[in-house]
């Protein structure tokens, strides 16, 4: 009698085991949900990975207009389109 009780757990205990590891795997939140977690996870690392290396760049930009006066007024020209009294301007069309 106490052999039919061990062995009726352990079958319990397996088929318990069984339907968990089976609704693990079927539901939207399982496996194929984790994975999914991690590619978006893994882009959106490399997302920030080319905003951080941007965010550098542009920083550096800065500290380069606030060192260099002569820079500062090439960009002023550049982005205002201004010109001094005297120079030239050469309008090419396409």
């Amino acid at each position: 009698m106490r052999r039919l009780s061990v062995r009726s757990n352990y079958v319990l205990a397996f088929l318990v085991a069984a339907s968990y590891a089976f609704f693990a795997l079927r539901v939207p939140r399982g496996v194929k949900g984790l994975s999914e977690r991690r590619q978006q996870i893994e882009q959106l690392e490399k997302r920030n990975a080319l905003l951080e290396q941007e965010i550098e760049r542009k920083q550096e930009h800065v500290r380069r207009l606030s060192s260099n006066p002569g820079e500062q007024e090439l960009e002023i020209r550049q982005r205002l389109k201004l010109v001094h009294p005297g120079d030239k301007v050469y309008i090419l069309s396409k």
